[in-house]
C-alpha cells in the first residue's frame, strides 16, 4: 500500500518538470499575457501560426530577464539596433523550437492529464495562502494574468507536456568511462607556451585622424549615433500596501477571527504507525485467515518487526519492520485511518483491518497530540491578515476610482489622483531603457510607446503591477528617435578611428615578425627586436586566466610540437596581437574521474544532444520566417 500511495508524487522526474513549470510561470510575467491583439504571425511552423501576440509576449518576457540581469547596462545594450535584433531573432527561434516540440509530443502522444495539471495548480505557490491552495488567491491572480481558468489550464499542460519530452530525451544520456576519462585528460592536459603582445596602445600616439575621415565614418554608420525615442511621463500609482486604515484593527476583532479560524493556529494530532499487510487480490478468505494467524502470533509475543519483514505484502514498509512513519487524518484509507486512530497506547494493536489494499495489523509506535497555538503567539499574524483584508477591500474601491475617472477626463490624471487621495508622479525624458520603478515593467513600456499614448496623449487603463499593485499612464511629451549631431560624437569617433589604425598597424608589425618566427627566429629574439616582454606559461591549462582568453583558446588548438615550436598569431579582443609559440603538451597519463565531473560532462553531452535533436526537427519541417519591422526599443 505504501508504495501506490507514494509513487507519483515523489519521483524526481515530478519534481523537474512541476519545477520547470513553475519557472516558467513565475517568468511569464504579468504584462506578457495582456499582449497585442493582433494575429498576424511572424512565423510558421508546419502550417502552424506563431502569432504577433505570442512573440510579443515572449519578448517582453524576455527583455525584462535581461534588464533584471545586466541592470543599467542594458539600457546601452538596447541602444544598439544589431543588438535588439539578435535579441527578438532569438526569441522568434525560441518559439519555434518550442512549436516543433509540441508537435512532436503530439505527434508521439504525450499528454498530461487532468489530474496531473489540476495537481500541479494546486501546488503552486503562486496559488497558496498560509500554506494551503487558496481558490479565492488562484481567482485573484487569474484576473491580473488577463486569463481564464481554462485558457491557463491549457497553457499549463502544453509547458508541461513540452517539459515531459525535454525532461525524457535529457534523461537517456549517458557516457562511456573511456569517454570521461578522455574527457578528463583534455580538461587537465597543461601546455608550455612563450608569448609576445603587441600592444595597439603604443601605436596610438603615432596615428593621425583627419576632419574628413570622422565626416566619412560619421556618414557611412549612423545607426551607430542614433539617440533613443523618449518620452516624459505621468503617473498614478495604487498600492494595497500603502493604504492607511481609518480604524485601526481591534483587539475584538482579532479574537473573533482566531476563534473563527482555529484550525488555522492547530497542529493536529499525529501518530506513528507500523503494519503488516496481507493482500486479497487471488484468495480473499485465505488473505483474512492468514491475517488473524499473524495477528494471534503477535498476541502471543512475537516481534511485530520481524514478522512485518517477513510476512508483510507491503514491501517497502517491511524492510522497516512495517514502519509507515507519521501521519495525519486524510492521509490514507479511510478505514485503515480509523483503526490507526482508534490506538489510544503506544505498542498497542489493532484488530484485523480490510482497506482496498487487503487485510492490515496496525501497531502504533508513537503518538503526539494535537496542540493549538494561543492567542497572543499568533495575534500579529491575524493582526496583518486583517489589515491586508481590509487594505484589498479599499483598494478594489479606489481602483474602480481611478479608472473610471481615468477614462472620463481622459486628457489629464488629476482629478484620477485626487479622487484617490494620490499625487501625479513626474518623469523627466527618459529612453524605453531608463523608465524608473514602477514604470519599467514590459507591460507598462508597451503601453507607454504605443501609438494611442504617443499620438493621442490620453490617459492609459489600469495597469497591473502585481498583486494589488495598479498604475495609470500618460505621456506629457514625446522625443522621436534621432541622429545625434556629429559634434556631439566626433570625439568618440576619432577614439573609434584613431583605435582601428592602431590595431592595423600592430597587426602589420605582428605579420612580419611572425614570417620570421615561421621561417626560424627565436621567439625571444623577436620579442627584443619588437622591444616587447617575452612571456611564458609552462603550466597553461584551459583555466588559466593570467594569460588573454583568446590566446588561451588558440594555443588548445595547435597541433602537439615535434622537434620544433609550433608558432602561431593570434588576433585579441582588445584589438592587440600576440606572437605565440607552443613548447610541449603535458596529457595526464591517469585521470581521477570524480561524480562531479561525470555529471558535469553528462550535462555537456546532454546540452549538446538536445541543441541536434532541435535542429534535427527543424531540418524536417517546413519552417517560414517572417521579416519583422523594427520595433521601437
Amino acid at each position: 500500500m505504501l508504495e501506490k500511495i507514494r509513487e507519483g508524487s515523489q519521483g524526481l522526474a515530478a519534481k523537474i518538470i512541476l519545477g520547470l513549470v513553475i519557472l516558467s510561470f513565475a517568468l511569464a510575467g504579468i504584462g506578457g499575457y495582456l499582449g497585442q491583439t493582433t494575429e498576424q504571425s511572424v512565423a510558421e511552423v508546419n502550417g502552424v501560426k506563431i502569432t504577433q501576440r505570442d512573440f510579443a509576449r515572449a519578448f517582453d518576457n524576455e527583455r525584462a530577464r535581461q534588464e533584471q540581469q545586466f541592470g543599467e547596462y542594458f539600457a546601452q545594450l538596447a541602444n544598439d539596433p544589431t543588438f535588439m535584433a539578435q535579441l527578438r531573432q532569438s526569441v522568434i527561434n525560441r518559439l519555434i523550437q518550442q512549436e516543433l516540440q509540441s508537435q512532436l509530443a503530439a505527434e508521439m502522444g504525450l499528454r498530461i492529464s487532468d489530474a496531473e495539471v489540476r495537481k500541479a495548480i494546486l501546488d503552486m505557490p503562486a496559488f497558496q495562502f498560509g500554506g494551503k491552495f487558496s481558490n479565492d488567491r488562484y481567482l485573484q491572480v487569474m484576473r491580473q494574468m488577463g486569463f481564464q481558468a481554462d485558457d491557463f489550464r491549457e497553457f499549463l499542460r502544453k509547458e508541461m507536456t513540452r517539459s515531459q519530452l525535454v525532461s525524457a530525451l535529457a534523461g537517456t544520456d549517458f557516457t562511456l568511462s573511456n569517454e570521461l576519462s578522455l574527457a578528463v585528460g583534455l580538461q587537465q592536459q597543461e601546455r608550455a607556451i612563450d608569448y609576445l603582445v603587441l600592444d595597439n596602445a603604443k601605436y596610438k600616439e603615432t596615428v593621425t585622424v583627419s576632419d574628413e575621415e570622422i565626416q566619412n565614418y560619421y556618414d557611412l554608420n549612423q545607426a551607430q549615433f542614433l539617440a533613443p525615442e523618449q518620452v516624459k511621463v505621468a503617473y498614478v500609482e495604487l498600492n494595497a500596501d500603502n493604504l492607511e486604515l481609518a480604524t485601526p484593527i481591534s483587539a475584538e476583532q482579532i479574537a473573533e477571527y482566531y476563534q473563527q479560524n482555529q484550525a488555522m493556529y492547530s497542529e493536529p494530532e499525529k501518530r506513528r504507525v507500523a503494519h503488516i499487510l496481507v493482500e486479497n487480490s487471488e484468495d480473499d478468505a485465505a488473505a483474512q485467515q492468514k491475517a488473524e494467524e499473524l495477528l494471534a502470533q503477535l498476541q502471543q509475543g512475537a516481534d511485530f518487526a520481524e514478522l512485518a519483514e517477513t510476512q508483510s505484502d507491503d514491501i517497502v514498509s517491511a524492510e522497516l519492520g512495517g514502519d509507515l512513519d507519521w501521519i495525519e487524518r486524510d492521509m490514507l484509507d479511510p478505514d485503515f485511518e480509523d483503526a490507526a486512530f482508534a490506538l489510544t497506547e503506544v505498542g498497542q494493536l489493532s484488530e484485523v483491518v480490510q482497506s482496498e489494499f487487503g487485510y492490515h495489523i496496525i501497531k502504533l509506535t508513537d503518538l503526539q497530540p494535537g496542540e493549538s497555538k494561543a492567542l497572543a503567539d499568533v495575534e500579529p499574524e491575524i493582526r496583518s491578515e486583517l489589515e491586508k483584508v481590509e487594505k484589498a477591500d479599499i483598494y478594489y474601491e479606489k481602483q474602480t476610482e481611478l479608472a473610471e475617472l481615468a477614462f472620463e477626463v481622459s486628457d489629464s490624471l488629476e482629478d484620477a489622483a485626487t479622487a484617490i487621495g494620490a499625487t501625479v508622479q513626474t518623469t523627466d525624458l527618459l529612453a524605453r531603457g531608463q523608465l524608473p520603478a514602477p514604470l519599467n515593467q514590459p507591460n507598462v513600456a508597451a503601453v507607454i510607446f504605443s501609438p494611442e499614448l504617443l499620438e493621442d496623449r490620453v490617459n492609459s487603463e489600469v495597469l497591473e503591477l502585481g498583486s494589488e499593485h495598479v498604475v495609470v499612464v500618460r505621456v506629457v511629451e514625446y522625443k522621436p528617435a534621432a541622429t545625434k549631431e556629429l559634434a556631439q560624437v566626433s570625439e568618440q569617433i576619432k577614439d573609434i578611428l584613431v583605435a582601428e589604425k592602431a590595431t592595423s598597424l600592430a597587426k602589420e608589425q605582428a605579420e612580419a615578425l611572425f614570417a620570421e618566427l615561421q621561417a626560424g627566429t627565436a621567439i625571444a629574439a623577436l620579442a627584443e627586436q619588437a622591444g616587447v616582454e617575452l612571456q611564458s606559461e609552462d603550466k597553461l591549462t584551459r583555466r588559466t586566466f593570467s594569460v588573454p582568453p583568446a590566446l588561451t583558446q588558440q594555443v588548445f588548438k595547435l597541433a602537439h610540437p615535434d622537434t620544433a615550436p609550433v608558432v602561431d598569431l593570434v588576433e585579441l579582443n582588445n584589438g592587440n596581437v600576440a606572437l605565440v609559440a607552443l613548447k610541449s603538451v603535458n596529457t595526464p597519463s591517469e585521470t581521477e574521474v570524480n561524480e562531479q565531473i561525470k555529471q558535469s560532462l553528462t550535462m555537456q553531452l546532454a546540452n549538446k544532444n538536445y541543441q541536434t535533436f532541435v535542429e534535427a526537427l527543424e531540418a524536417q519541417a517546413e519552417v517560414l520566417r517572417k521579416p519583422m519591422a523594427p520595433q521601437g526599443e
